[in-house]
């Protein structure tokens, strides 16, 4: 049983395996971890893991509850579904909206497609090499992934997904490498989307080479693969020691070396908005979750991004400076999009706990459950919580069970919880519009510089310990009414919260094109004003 003082703090559960800065972010914002001796089971606020939950942790969870993972996201977060789902949406909304991901063919299903199209590109160019790359579909840090040229190379014994080699990545200094962008969502229904202004550029830690296929270490980026390259500690060209960078001391080296990266991270913005949108129809409606998305993107030598592939839990450990400038600060952000009110720290109150060990007496008996009625299951129609998202009629927009607190009696569910039935097609959204002054992400409505995340790392460019206000990544167009963070967060998400920046919606047209409904349509039309 918590103590009062106990009640009057936030509690956080962690599952095996969570990355101990997620414990130390929590600590430091005066949370307290639960305890199986001293709490009862229902008795926390946030449940973190790195696996997915379980059906039923969905339907039990209350409304001072958080799950740090939504039912079903394996629409992008598995390659093989993620291609299968890209090639729809490609299909059904043209090329030219979904050009940004390799041409890739999901095996063994698509091994005759593939076969016909390796075939194609070498009766039409028979002197130029072609590359493609081989991924396990449901593994992650680089396991099982190679190259190869020739289709006798191919070999597989899994599901596996089979993309067209990027032979023409952007380089500095001869070193591959490619961005991991935090993407937050609060909500799917309507979907809310924030992206973190910092990131994590990822090395290879020997120069990129095509006639070393086989290297991993000049064509992988990942951070569990190079850490045990012979180069990973070398003061390496321009990159230095190591195999990491924040995103910031990315955009110093497009400045000192001329790149223009003005409509780069709008066009990042747009492969992550139409990610999303391929996700929306499967994901059923449970408001009291909040998901981290970790996008790989490369960029091309014409400063073209491409999206690689979407994590589901991605790592969080601290392995070097970079980790720690860029997760721990995004952690604290994180949680305050959770948006947390004061209230919840009661967790129910008394005479909800009186109702629950009223409820265990009564477990003997047939006629009662052994738990209270739950908040909702898959079925119903909750929304988004009503702090983040409004009705726009300056009501709150929340469906929250009401826990009869006056019975000592529990409520019998006897109900099974049934998945919404979705339309099969949703589609996604734009970046980047000119917004107005008062409204820039940029603003400093949290005043943090450059210096305050620099990191110098050797050979690294000089400028990084500048302290001008950094220049917003993620620009969007908002509603002037939402402009203060004084406003109450019933008006609407707010633009920024920490150094998460709301990139969808971005404007009124697409707060209506995604709520009730998806109109898939009007937000091409949108993203492509």
């Amino acid at each position: 049983m918590s103590s009062q003082g106990e009640d009057r703090a936030l509690i956080f559960r962690l599952s095996d395996n969570v990355p101990e800065v997620v414990r130390q972010v929590l600590l430091e914002r005066s949370w307290q971890e639960w305890d199986e001796d001293l709490h009862e089971e229902y008795d926390w606020n946030l449940h973190w893991r790195t696996t997915r939950f379980r059906v039923s942790d969905y339907n039990q969870t209350m409304s001072w509850q958080r799950l740090n993972h939504y039912p079903k996201t394996d629409a992008i977060t598995k390659k093989d579904c993620l291609a299968r789902n890209l090639r729809r949406m490609r299909g059904v909304f043209g090329p030219t909206v979904y050009s940004f991901s390799p041409q890739a063919f999901n095996l063994p299903n698509d091994y005759t497609k593939f076969v016909a199209e390796y075939t194609k590109l070498k009766q039409a160019e028979p002197d130029k090499p072609h590359f493609w790359i081989c991924k396990p579909a449901d593994m992650s840090r680089g396991r099982g992934i190679f190259i190869f040229r020739d289709l006798g190379e191919l070999t597989y014994d899994c599901q596996a997904v089979v993309q067209r080699y990027m032979t023409n990545p952007l380089l500095i200094s001869g070193y591959k490498f490619d961005l991991r962008i935090y993407v937050c969502v609060p909500s799917f229904h309507p979907l809310t989307v924030y992206i973190y202004q910092e990131g994590i550029v990822r090395f290879s830690t020997e120069k990129f080479d095509l006639s070393t296929i086989d290297n991993v270490f000049s064509h992988l980026t990942n951070t569990s693969i190079n850490k045990f390259s012979p180069s990973y500690s070398t003061d390496k060209e321009r990159v230095g020691p190591g195999c990491k960078w924040t995103l910031s001391q990315l955009r110093t080296y497009f400045h000192q070396s001329n790149l223009d990266d003005r409509m780069l991270w709008q066009r990042i913005s747009n492969i992550v908005t139409l990610t999303l949108l391929c996700q929306v129809p499967t994901v059923p409606k449970a408001p009291y979750c909040c998901e981290l998305f970790g996008f790989d993107i490369l960029i091309d030598e014409n400063m073209k991004p491409w999206l690689l592939e979407v994590n589901f839990s991605p790592a969080l450990s601290v392995d070097c400076q970079a980790d720690l400038l860029v997760k721990k600060p995004m952690l604290h952000d994180f949680v305050e999009i959770m948006n947390f009110k004061e209230s919840d720290c009661e967790r129910g109150g008394q005479e909800f706990r009186a109702s629950k060990i009223n409820a265990s007496y009564s477990a003997t008996s047939p006629r009662y459950s052994r738990t209270l009625r739950r908040r909702s299951s898959f079925n119903s129609k909750p929304s988004p919580r009503g702090s983040m998202l409004s009705t726009g009629n300056g009501k709150e927009d929340i469906s929250t069970p009401t826990n009869n607190n006056n019975s000592t009696q529990a409520r019998v569910s006897t109900s099974k919880p049934k998945e919404v039935q979705t339309p099969r097609r949703r589609y996604s959204y734009p970046l980047n519009r000119q917004s107005n002054p008062s409204a820039q992400v940029g603003n400093p409505g949290v005043n943090r510089t450059e210096t305050s995340r620099r990191v110098s790392v050797s050979g690294t460019p000089t400028s990084m310990t500048s302290s001008r206000p950094r220049r917003p990544l993620y620009q969007r167009t908002t509603n002037p009414t939402q402009d203060s963070d004084n406003k109450s967060r019933a008006q609407g998400p707010l633009p920024r919260v920490g150094d998460f920046i709301l990139t969808y919606p971005f404007n009124e047209a697409t707060k209506k094109a995604s709520w009730p409904n998806v109109d898939q349509r009007s937000i091409i039309r949108e993203l492509q004003r």
